[in-house]
């Protein structure tokens, strides 16, 4: 605009005259000017680097994620792999900006909040203090919709059961704690379990006679989460997140048994493999041994 030539007078508007008119300071318009004549550099932190290059750590990072059996890891769990699987000691935020530069982060969306905030903890000290259990649908290509049904240790983050049915029933929806039971508690019979609740939602299933009688039966407690309140029954659906994300949304399955197979074979690799925060970045079955061996 400074180069424009001013009709009436016949010369041009000049710097002065531009930035009085359009209130900007003189200096402000030539500092913004170098900075367009000057080529952006990559902003790095000062200081030393560390023991590894940028180069290292991101082409570790793709072989961690290549070998990794899940999908959708964050890059809090690249720092923590990287760690103890490649003993490259890096910060995280150094590993979450080389994972952005090389498009290795994971997509998502975020979501509209509910109107309330969930402000509690459901989470126990001690395993087997609560098992969360929910149902998710998915579909197989020969028989159509097929129901899941997941139970769910509240301490340690296990799946304790893992179920696939046709059928979305009171007796189906009790076979992940069944699974549960027989493992932890080595057995079936009354009042062995006696301790345990097990949080569930509003779901038909789970408010049966029959579902709730065989709770009772085994000496657990029934603990039914608030109504429309997710939040409640929050550890079993962050894992059917982690089970979409990783096996139902990834594979196709033709029949409901292959499914259930498929189903438990991830159950000892989510409990065996997957890593917890909340846990120092350890899987669930070390965090249960660590428990039984501070008890």
């Amino acid at each position: 605009m400074s180069q424009t030539y001013s009709i009436s007078a016949r010369r041009r508007y000049g710097v002065e005259r531009v930035c009085r008119v359009w209130v900007v300071a003189r200096a402000t318009m030539y500092d913004r000017r170098r900075r367009l004549q000057v080529e952006p550099t990559a902003v790095r932190r000062r200081g030393p680097q560390g023991a590894h290059s940028d180069e290292q750590i991101g082409l570790a990072i793709e072989g961690l994620i290549e070998a990794s059996p899940f999908h959708g890891e964050g890059y809090r769990k690249m720092w923590a792999r990287l760690r103890c699987q490649k003993q490259m000691r890096t910060s995280r935020e150094r590993v979450r900006r080389v994972m952005r530069e090389r498009g290795l982060q994971a997509p998502h969306r975020q979501g509209r909040r509910p109107p309330w905030e969930h402000r509690g903890t459901i989470t126990t000290d001690r395993p087997d203090q609560m098992w969360g259990t929910d149902m998710t649908l998915t579909l197989t290509t020969d028989e159509g919709k097929a129901n899941v049904f997941v139970a769910v240790d509240h301490c340690t983050g296990e799946c304790v059961g893992i179920h696939a049915s046709r059928w979305a029933t009171r007796h189906e929806a009790l076979e992940p704690i069944r699974q549960g039971v027989r493992e932890y508690f080595g057995g079936f019979e009354p009042g062995l379990a006696a301790g345990l609740a097990v949080r569930h939602d509003h779901g038909s299933a789970y408010l049966a006679r029959d579902f709730q009688t065989e709770l009772t039966w085994l000496g657990i407690e029934s603990s039914p989460s608030f109504v429309r309140q997710p939040e409640g029954n929050g550890i079993a659906e962050r894992f059917i997140r982690t089970l979409k994300e990783n096996l139902l949304w990834v594979r196709p399955f033709a029949t409901v048994e292959e499914l259930r197979q498929a189903l438990l074979a991830f159950r000892q690799t989510h409990n065996s493999q997957w890593l917890l925060a909340r846990h120092g970045y350890r899987t669930p079955a070390e965090h249960r041994q660590r428990c039984q061996q501070a008890a």
